[in-house]
C-alpha cells in the first residue's frame, strides 16, 4: 500500500517555488491559483523572505497549491489517482493541518478550486484570530509522553498537534511558553515555532465559526480513497463527514501519531511526501524506523522519476502477488466491535457475517458484501469505532 502525506503550514521556506517553475504550465498555475486565494502566490514563493511566508493569510494556500500542482505533475488531480496501484485502492491520503485540505482535494471531496479558496478563507481567518491575542507554539522534542502533556497542562497551554515520533506541540499564551522553556521536562528540549499563533486551540474560535458559516454552500463528493483524518486517525467515509472535520480541527488538536498508527496498521510499504515536503517523512521516518518501509520526499523535481519508479514498484509489488483490488468493510455506526470468528486467509461467500457493532441503541451486524478472501482484520474484539472506520480487508475472488 502506497501512502501520500500533504504537509501543513510550516513545512514553507522562501524559494519553495522556484525550482518547479521550470516544469510546464507551473507558472500558470500559480497564477491561477493565487487568483482564486486573492494572493499573489507565485511572488510569494519565489521572491518572498521568511517573514513573508510566516503570513497565515497567504501562506496556508501557497503550501495546499503547492501540493497540488505536483500532484498533478504525478498524474493525481483530482478525484481518484490513476497512476497508483489499482487504480487508487490501494493508496491511503493523510494531510497535516491545512494539509487535510489537499487531501480532501487528492480524495476527490473537493475540486481544486474548493479546496485553494476554502484554504485562503481559513488562511485569512485564522490571522485574524491570532491579532486577537498574542500566542505562539512550541515543539517540545523527547522526554516521557506522559511528563510532557502533565507539564503543557501546568503551564496552562494545549498539546496541539501529537505528531509522533517523540514530537508533541504545545500552544498557547506567550508567557506560558516562556514558562515551558525555562523549566522543561525531562530530557526534553524545547524549540519555539515560527507561527503566528496558537492554531489548534480555542484562540482559533472566531476563526472555526467563520468556516462553519461557508461550508453549507459546498457540495462535496464522498472519498474517492481511504482518506484519514487527523481528529483521530481514522478514515472518513463521507464528504459531509470530511467538511465537519476540517472545520473541527481548527481548534482540535492534530493527531498525526494516529495517523501515522493507522498506516503502518494497514500495512503501508511505501510513503510519498508532497512538497513543500521533509517535516513530514522525517516523523515516519524516526516513527517506523526499521520497518522497511520507504519513505520520500518530494523536495525538488529531481525527485519525480524516483516518485514514479516508486509508485510502479508498488504496483508490480502487488501484481507481482497476484493480489486484485482490494476493499475495507467499514463499521456502519459508531461502536464497540465483535468481529467474527473467522481466520485471516479464509473464502468467505457474499453474505458472510463478520460480526457486530454494538451501541449504547443498537447492535448492528456487519457481513461481507461479495465473495472474497479475509485478508486481514483491522480490529480487534472490544475496540471502539466510528461510523467509517475500517474494520477488515478483503480482497475479492478472482475467476481463473
Amino acid at each position: 500500500m502506497l501512502a501520500v502525506l500533504a504537509p501543513g503550514q510550516g513545512a514553507q521556506k522562501p524559494g519553495m517555488l522556484t525550482d518547479w517553475l521550470d516544469l510546464p504550465g507551473a507558472e500558470s498555475f500559480f497564477r491561477w491559483a493565487g487568483a482564486i486565494a486573492d494572493a499573489d502566490l507565485l511572488t510569494l514563493g519565489t521572491s518572498g523572505d521568511a517573514e513573508a511566508i510566516k503570513d497565515t493569510a497567504v501562506t496556508q494556500p501557497l503550501v495546499v497549491a503547492m501540493s497540488l500542482f505536483v500532484a498533478r505533475e504525478l498524474g493525481g488531480l483530482p478525484g481518484p489517482v490513476s497512476h497508483t496501484p489499482h487504480a487508487g485502492r490501494d493508496v491511503v491520503i493523510a494531510g497535516h493541518s491545512v494539509g487535510e485540505l489537499t487531501a480532501a482535494a487528492l480524495a476527490g471531496v473537493l475540486s481544486v478550486e474548493a479546496a485553494i479558496a476554502l484554504t485562503a478563507v481559513r488562511g485569512r481567518a485564522m490571522a485574524a484570530a491570532c491579532a486577537q491575542t498574542p500566542t505562539g507554539m512550541s515543539a517540545v522534542l523527547g522526554g516521557d509522553p506522559d511528563e510532557v502533556l502533565a507539564a503543557i497542562d501546568k503551564h496552562g497551554l494545549t498539546p496541539a498537534n501529537m505528531n509522533g515520533a517523540g514530537q508533541i506541540v504545545a500552544a498557547g499564551a506567550l508567557e506560558g511558553l516562556e514558562a515551558l522553556k525555562a523549566d522543561p521536562p525531562a530530557k526534553a528540549r524545547i524549540m519555539p515555532l515560527s507561527v503566528a499563533g496558537a492554531f489548534h486551540t480555542e484562540y482559533m474560535a472566531s476563526a472555526r465559526a467563520e468556516l462553519e458559516g461557508l461550508i453549507g454552500g459546498l457540495a462535496p463528493a464522498d472519498p474517492s480513497r481511504l482518506l484519514l483524518s487527523n481528529a483521530d486517525g481514522h478514515g472518513v467515509s463521507t464528504g459531509a463527514e470530511t467538511l465537519a472535520r476540517l472545520v473541527s480541527q481548527v481548534t482540535s488538536p492534530v493527531r498525526f501519531d494516529a495517523c501515522l498508527a493507522t498506516m503502518r496498521e494497514l500495512g503501508v510499504t511505501a510513503v510519498l511526501e508532497l512538497p513543500p515536503a521533509g517535516a513530514l517523512a522525517g516523523l515516519a521516518k524516526r516513527e517506523w524506523k526499521g520497518a522497511g518501509i520507504e519513505v520520500l520526499a518530494l523536495t525538488t523535481p529531481g525527485d519525480l522519476d524516483r516518485a514514479r519508479e516508486l509508485i510502479d514498484a508498488e504496483r508490480g509489488r502487488a501484481e507481482a502477488q497476484h493480489l486484485p483490488d482490494w476493499r475495507v468493510v467499514v463499521s456502519p455506526v459508531r461502536g464497540t466491535v465483535q468481529p467474527a470468528e473467522v481466520a485471516e486467509g479464509s473464502r468467505l461467500p457474499a453474505g458472510t457475517p463478520l460480526g457486530s457493532i454494538r451501541s449504547r441503541r443498537e447492535e448492528v451486524n456487519v457481513s461481507a458484501g461479495y465473495d472474497g478472501v479475509l485478508a486481514e482484520w483491522l480490529v480487534h474484539d472490544g475496540d471502539l469505532v466510528d461510523a467509517g472506520d475500517p474494520i477488515a480487508r478483503l480482497y475479492p475472488e478472482v475467476s481463473e
